[in-house]
């Protein structure tokens, strides 16, 4: 067969790992992907999964009417063998182009968790899905982890390691990234590792920097150290009011975009979800609203970007201005997920902000894939 330049019109197929509520494949959806195999063990989150996914579908008319979706697998990604996953995902005819992409569990090597890396039953999830991607043999990956996998040293040695011997079989570029540099209202860094197949590809017009760097990940970036750019307000008191948004801050990178008013809460889905703080309120009022530097209750600023949304023990960050923890609802927005996504299951809060908060802002995923796309498309396939 001759080689060919990629740009097809038809959509690339991916198969998504620890895939979670499908924050990273909406992404990868919008860019013009087609996530055809999804894994997700959690039960609550694969419900949540099916919910979600099938009312943003439905609502964008990306699903045939009476069709539901619903994780293809919800094994452990170390029991599930790479025949097994190739036949559930395309039968007997394997495209000759398809992507992987996953987010292995990350808390090992969260500086907020135990550290294990490695050694952990989660970090190990990690070479569990490198050693995956070698079996199936897919045309590109993403991998998407936690910053501590390199700046902790014990870490770094063994993730550069596994790159390395990866790097055999496919060209490997990886970048840190931060969602507010993407218009998302919050700060939150990850890395993310892209991979393109030696054989599926001719690489040969890849011109890495000197330091190794090629892929264009900043491509799709909005906006450009808005950490120190903007000048960002100060905390004040709780219940202060008539406060005016600093003018050069766009809306767009402040929560304020992602409050729900008391009023609409009845009719915006999940968005009269949350935690009601227990106790003598004036417990609570003490804490002034932007005061995000404690080790819990964190309350946001309305004018200000949230901190990372991760929501282990219940630890939803506080509302700027009224008595509550912030809704499931406004976490979704946060994490820049559609209204047109929701879930129906009652109850199960833990649950929904651990689902939240393990995801991928979508926005974020968004723009690593409408590049991956651009940049495959210019290559000519083997």
């Amino acid at each position: 067969m001759d080689n060919k330049i990629v740009n097809t019109n038809e959509p690339i197929p991916v198969l998504s790992f620890f895939t979670g509520g499908g924050f990273m494949d909406m992404g990868f959806i919008q860019a013009g992907f087609d996530v055809i195999w999804t894994n997700e063990i959690e039960p609550a989150f694969a419900e949540f999964y099916g919910q979600g996914i099938t009312s943003w579908k439905r609502k964008h008319k990306l699903l045939p009417k009476g069709q539901n979706c619903s994780i293809s697998n919800t094994n452990s990604i170390k029991e599930i063998s790479s025949d097994t996953i190739i036949s559930e995902a395309f039968g007997d005819k394997v495209p000759s182009l398809f992507g992987v992409i996953g987010g292995p569990p990350c808390q090992d090597f969260s500086i907020n968790g135990n550290l294990e890396g490695f050694k952990g039953e989660r970090g190990s999830l990690t070479d569990t899905y490198l050693c995956r991607i070698l079996e199936l043999n897919p045309s590109f990956f993403i991998m998407e982890n936690v910053t501590g996998l390199i700046r902790v040293k014990k870490n770094a040695k063994h993730f550069l390691d596994l790159l390395n011997t990866i790097s055999e079989e496919y060209l490997i570029d990886w970048e840190v990234l931060n969602s507010l540099e993407f218009g998302i209202p919050q700060s939150r860094e990850r890395i993310f590792v892209v991979g393109l197949n030696r054989k599926h590809f001719d690489l040969s017009s890849i011109c890495p920097d000197l330091k190794g760097k090629w892929f264009p990940f900043h491509e799709k970036q909005k906006y450009a150290n808005p950490h120190k750019k903007y000048k960002w307000p100060q905390a004040i008191a709780f219940g202060t009011k008539n406060i005016e948004k600093p003018k050069d801050i766009p809306l767009q990178l402040c929560l304020e975009s992602c409050l729900v008013p008391k009023d609409k809460e009845s009719t915006i889905s999940n968005a009269d979800e949350y935690f009601n703080l227990l106790g003598d309120k004036r417990r609570f009022s003490v804490i002034q609203e932007g005061e995000t530097n404690r080790p819990s209750f964190k309350r946001l600023h309305r004018y200000k970007y949230s901190p990372t949304a991760c929501y282990g023990n219940n630890e939803v960050h506080l509302h700027p201005y009224q008595h509550r923890r912030l809704s499931v609802r406004e976490a979704l927005r946060i994490q820049g997920v559609d209204d047109s996504y929701v879930l129906t299951t009652q109850n199960l809060l833990s649950k929904k902000f651990k689902m939240i908060g393990n995801g991928v802002p979508v926005p974020l995923a968004k723009a690593v894939a409408e590049t991956l796309k651009e940049f495959i498309d210019k290559l000519v396939i083997l």
